[in-house]
């Protein structure tokens, strides 16, 4: 068997397949299937200061190739699943990662706090695709002021391993990138989703409730490839790469195109086994083209 591993940091992952915030829930409702540990890594639902309900139904759409969300971060918030939810799922022989996100600077600082005094969670994933409220709405990751604030101040609170989620609704990905690994960013995650909509012809309107939300699953794909290989020859911190992975094949495409690991997420919807088949089919490719590690596939696109 090829050596699967892959190290972020001074952070071991038993192999470069883990689960996208969102489309994993905290891993307890993949338990029938098989054991969560087996994955390189777990990034649970997103995380908010206080408890949200999320936004009105309906507010999931399909559309050819992928589907569309608009969920709202819906969650209980940043108290409970640290004193609840977290106990229960640190069995886990895997790195757990906490998705964080925000509407001001300040919620991702106070949840970060809270975060870092559980020495055992290794790393948060920062969500920098929130909309943030101080200004009307844009999201903090879709400029690089706003993006270097909200890195830049979680940093300073922070101990463990930061890897920050980049937002794909930008004109330049690698800008945004830059700045994150200036402020102290570990690791980038990329991409979230794009921001699409759908409409029901026969009554003249919108299918969601929020009229747009975010598209992923296959449709996403040649977009945040496209985007993992710019922040690739952009940046020197490692890449997680994400965006219509479906099988062991698209995984490796975007290994190939500079990502240390990638994160699996409208996938696990489809198919519940999706990730072990990808480990399985990361192994095979190894070991049928000659490779001992998939660390030496990492960035190898030949052009």
């Amino acid at each position: 068997m090829a050596d699967l591993r892959i190290k972020i940091k001074n952070l071991e992952f038993k192999n470069p397949v883990m689960t996208a915030s969102g489309t994993y829930g905290f891993g307890e409702e993949f338990e029938d299937y098989y054991n969560p540990g087996i994955l390189g890594g777990i990034f649970v639902k997103g995380t908010t200061l206080e408890p949200r309900q999320g936004n009105k139904y309906p507010r999931m759409a399909e559309t050819p190739s992928g589907m569309l969300n608009a969920v709202g971060l819906q969650n209980k918030g940043v108290d409970f699943i640290l004193e609840n939810t977290y106990p229960r799922i640190k069995k886990y022989d895997t790195n757990i990662f906490i998705n964080v996100s925000g509407s001001k600077v300040e919620d991702y600082v106070i949840v970060t706090e809270k975060i870092n005094e559980i020495k055992s969670i290794p790393g948060i994933e920062l969500n920098i695709s929130c909309p943030n409220v101080k200004e009307g709405g844009m999201a903090f990751g879709t400029s690089c002021p706003s993006a270097a604030a909200v890195v830049k101040a979680v940093r300073k609170v922070y101990d463990g391993m930061l890897i920050v989620k980049l937002s794909p609704n930008v004109t330049d990905i690698t800008e945004i990138a830059r700045v994150c690994e200036a402020e102290g960013a570990d690791g980038i995650s990329l991409i979230n989703t794009l921001l699409g909509m759908a409409i029901n012809a026969q009554k003249r309107k919108p299918i969601l409730s929020t009229v747009t939300g975010g598209l992923s699953g296959p449709a996403v794909k040649p977009v945040a490839l496209r985007m993992v290989w710019q922040v690739y020859n952009a940046v020197k911190i490692p890449i997680i790469g994400m965006g219509g992975i479906m099988n062991a094949t698209d995984a490796i495409e975007f290994i190939l195109a500079g990502a240390t690991g990638v994160q699996v997420g409208t996938a696990n919807f489809i198919d519940p086994m999706v990730c072990p088949k990808i480990i399985e089919g990361i192994n095979n490719y190894l070991e049928r083209h000659g490779f001992k590690s998939v660390t030496e596939i990492i960035g190898a696109l030949e052009y």
